[in-house]
C-alpha cells in the first residue's frame, strides 16, 4: 500500500476530500520525521512507536578491495508495533 492508497482509503471511509487527507498525511509524516531528527520518539497508543535506535561501531570488510573498514556508531529510525497491533496481524494474516 502506498501513500496514495492510504489517502484514497481514508478519503473514501471518512468523506473528507483527498487534497485535505493528503495534506494531513504529509503533515503527520513530517511531524514524525521532525521529532525523530530532534532525537524524540513518537508514541501512538494502540498502533506503535517510532523510535531512534543506536547502532554500535562495528568492523566491516570491503570485499572488492580486501580491506577492513570501521563503521562508526550511528542512529537509525525504527518502528516498534504495539502488542495489540502484533496480535491482530498475527491472528488475521494467512
Amino acid at each position: 500500500m502506498t501513500k496514495a492508497d492510504i489517502v484514497n482509503e481514508v478519503s473514501k471511509n471518512t468523506g473528507i476530500e483527498k487534497v485535505t487527507v493528503q495534506k494531513t498525511v504529509e503533515a503527520f509524516m513530517e511531524t514524525v520525521k521532525g521529532n525523530l531528527v530532534k532525537g524524540k520518539n513518537v508514541y501512538l497508543r494502540g498502533f506503535g512507536s517510532f523510535i531512534i535506535k543506536k547502532r554500535a561501531e562495528k568492523t566491516a570488510r570491503n570485499i572488492s578491495k580486501n580491506t577492513t573498514i570501521i563503521i562508526p556508531e550511528h542512529f537509525i529510525p525504527s518502528f516498534k508495533p504495539s502488542k495489540s497491533f502484533v496480535t491482530k496481524v498475527k491472528n488475521n494474516v494467512k
